[in-house]
């Protein structure tokens, strides 16, 4: 029989030692060891690759992974997949501890707070705020119905029973409203009203946001007004899988051009852009969630073309606007943009990276998110806005979105037809 009880500590001790942890949550940490909760075929990340372990043919390395600091696939393809070989699609996981306890520390729960909790996923989250809060206080609602039916059959054995409900997470689950605190763990680029209507004045709301440009997420912790209103700072880059009615079906090169040549209308330009200001290397890199936020309604992609040449497509989603960058590696001032469609899509990247490197190049941290009364998503930058009315451009609080630039940094130029 393997002891993993050393393995349990030495991820504690991280945990607590980098912060991450809060010593409220040790006793909870103890009492729902994570492995209770995972599959015996899984997919931990490992250096970016989803490597499979099975529980029956190797336990040790099963053990191993479940402790440690590691996210884990536990679903490919909504369930459509089986066997041990990676699936096409990961949709449903148990999130790394360290993000776990670091939105945990951001709920700031406190004895006898009722929690919703929206994306049951393997259950391991709704018991652990079962042992911090008690289960009558915790509320899970999973859209899938294999992955709840087995989250409810790891809590029964594991010896916990917070209510574990089937169903659209966005509706939220009125009927035990309102709610202290509300923990989302799939990640929302259009955050419902209904999650503000069941949450209490002064409640708190996790979870990870984004926009369409980039996969690349961040957690948002939300205070909800006594006006209906809802505020609060980006806390951390993440990564998450997005709700299922928010995927989007990623476009191709084909969908905006027809054949092998530039459409008639292609507008041909230059730029001084290099491939590292807007291709960064990591997948947390502030400058894609600050172009998300300044772009809207667009999504890009990059690789080498047939020659070579690393190339970044753009694609507008709601027009047939796109954009293709060749970026010259050795002269950048070579480097060639060619456009189509009624927006200038480069033009506004452009202009985006402009506004971000003229206010000091911030961070996740140093934006933050308002959902007006009416339900108006509002990115901010500085300090969030005081009432309940979005308000033009202020100094240090820039409105968002490609209609909507900064005057100074819009672009209304355009380029020579090819």
């Amino acid at each position: 029989m393997i002891d993993a009880e050393p393995e349990l500590r030495k991820l504690r001790g991280h945990l607590l030692e980098t912060g991450t942890m809060s010593p409220d949550w040790v006793r909870a940490y103890d009492a729902v060891p994570r492995a209770l909760f995972l599959p015996d075929v899984m997919w931990p990340s490992v250096e970016g690759q989803d490597i499979a372990v099975s529980r029956e043919d190797d336990p040790a390395r099963w053990h191993h992974w479940a402790t440690r600091n590691v996210a884990i696939t536990t679903q490919w393809d909504d369930g459509r997949h089986t066997g041990v070989a990676r699936g096409e699609l990961p949709t449903s996981s148990s999130s790394m501890p360290g993000m776990v306890f670091s939105m945990f520390a951001d709920l700031s729960v406190a004895d006898g707070m009722r929690v919703l909790e929206i994306g049951t996923g393997t259950g391991w989250c709704a018991a652990l705020l079962s042992a911090r809060l008690g289960e009558d206080n915790v509320v899970s609602v999973e859209v899938d119905e294999t992955v709840a039916d087995r989250a409810r059959k790891a809590l029964h054995t594991a010896g916990w029973h917070p209510e574990v409900i089937t169903g659209d997470g966005l509706l939220g689950w009125p009927h035990r409203a309102p709610y202290d605190r509300i923990l989302v763990t799939a990640s929302v680029r259009e955050i419902p009203r209904a999650w503000i209507d069941q949450a209490r004045p002064g409640a708190v709301l996790v979870m990870p946001w984004g926009t369409r440009y980039t996969p690349q997420d961040a957690i948002v912790r939300l205070v909800v007004a006594d006006d209906g209103t809802a505020s609060g700072r980006f806390t951390r880059p993440a990564r998450f899988m997005q709700v299922r009615s928010e995927r989007l079906g990623w476009p191709t090169q084909s969908d905006y051009i027809l054949g092998d040549s530039w459409p008639a209308d292609t507008r041909e330009s230059a730029t001084a852009l290099i491939a590292a200001e807007v291709l960064p290397d990591s997948d947390f890199a502030a400058v894609d969630f600050v172009i998300g936020l300044l772009v809207s309604d667009c999504v890009h992609t990059s690789g080498r073309d047939p020659y070579g040449r690393l190339t970044m497509w753009l694609f507008g989603l709601t027009d047939r606007s796109w954009a293709a960058v060749f970026f010259d590696e050795d002269d950048p001032t070579d480097s060639r943009v060619f456009q189509g469609g009624p927006r200038n899509l480069w033009a506004e990247v452009e202009a985006a990276h402009h506004w971000w490197a003229e206010h000091g190049r911030p961070g996740h941290e140093k934006f933050g998110l308002t959902i007006t009364a009416d339900g108006h998503q509002q990115p901010w930058l500085g300090e969030p806005y005081t009432n309940a009315e979005v308000r033009p451009i202020l100094d240090s609080t820039p409105t968002f979105g490609h209609d909507v630039l900064p005057e100074e940094t819009r672009s209304t130029s355009t380029v020579p037809t090819a």
